[in-house]
């Protein structure tokens, strides 16, 4: 009746087409991280296969948001919960965090900052008992990005939901986890044909970040270090003011590419001047000199 032990697996290496050519957009969109709760994730072996991937990839797509300004929700149950309240869970899946309170935190790596929001979770769907869609609706916003646990009931139940809605909801088939391979795939494979879009964090950070789609300056040494971050595919928290990026990987070709984005706004750069001070602090003090916004 409890959740079983999750054994190591492979995230699926192909994904589904999708029968809708959605497109994901920062003014529409919202992230919602689910149930990324230490309970559930104890049900893993959290050194081994896909739990790393996982989470580098959903700080990834926060680190993305907040430099965006995209909105960023995170789903939690609640330990106190009676039999009444829990429904038919209790008969599913037993007591839950009711039974071990302790797990009831955000992992510690993904824990969610002042200006995000985090809503009690009580159903499969984010939706449900929640003011997740009116949330929503007064922002404006009709995208909903989805990444967490368990890609085959919480997250999939929450994309059909929003389907309902009329909000269009993405799957990230990377920043999900399930309890194997084949139920991870049966997931992505239902939300591309029936209710939404299945997407990657790499597809996210280059359809979503601004300098890379769009000629535009960062606007944050935050914004800086996401788009980054996305040129080398690391998680953007791994990345420190003061690192070498060329030690990080980032070679002339991609110094060029930023140089000339950059350019076309007006910005006068030259590649020498960016290469021989490759942090980014040093960038950031290039890209925006006023010591009031460092």
């Amino acid at each position: 009746m409890a959740i079983p032990r999750i054994p190591s697996y492979n995230i699926p290496e192909t994904f589904p087409d999708n029968r809708v050519a959605w497109q994901a957009s920062r003014d529409r969109a919202v992230l919602l991280v689910h149930d990324m709760q230490d309970y559930f994730l104890d049900f893993y072996d959290r050194d081994s296969k896909p739990v790393p991937q996982l989470q580098a990839n959903i700080r990834s797509l926060i680190d993305l948001a907040h430099s965006l300004e995209i909105p960023v929700v995170y789903t939690a149950q609640l330990p106190e919960q009676n039999v009444q309240e829990r429904g038919l869970l209790q008969d599913m899946w037993g007591p839950g965090l009711t039974a071990q309170p302790q797990g009831k935190s955000i992992v510690a790596a993904l824990a969610p900052e002042t200006q995000d929001t985090v809503l009690d979770k009580w159903r499969y769907s984010a939706f449900q008992k929640s003011t997740l869609e009116k949330m929503m609706r007064e922002d404006g916003r009709d995208q909903l990005i989805i990444c967490g646990i368990y890609a085959h009931i919480g997250c999939m139940m929450t994309a059909c939901d929003a389907f309902m809605r009329d909000i269009q909801a993405f799957m990230v088939a990377d920043a999900v986890a399930d309890f194997s391979t084949e139920e991870h795939a049966m997931a992505l494979r239902y939300v591309a044909q029936r209710c939404g879009a299945v997407t990657t964090t790499e597809a996210l950070l280059a359809v979503l970040q601004p300098a890379s789609s769009h000629n535009h300056v960062p606007l944050s040494q935050d914004e800086l270090k996401t788009t980054i971050a996305g040129l080398l595919q690391v998680p953007a928290a791994e990345l420190q003011p003061d690192d070498n990026l060329l030690d990080w990987g980032l070679d002339s070709i991609r110094i060029m590419s930023l140089l000339e984005s950059w350019r076309k706004t007006g910005l006068d750069l030259s590649f020498m001047r960016l290469a021989e001070q490759p942090t980014l602090a040093a960038w950031w003090s290039i890209l925006d000199p006023d010591p009031a916004h460092s």
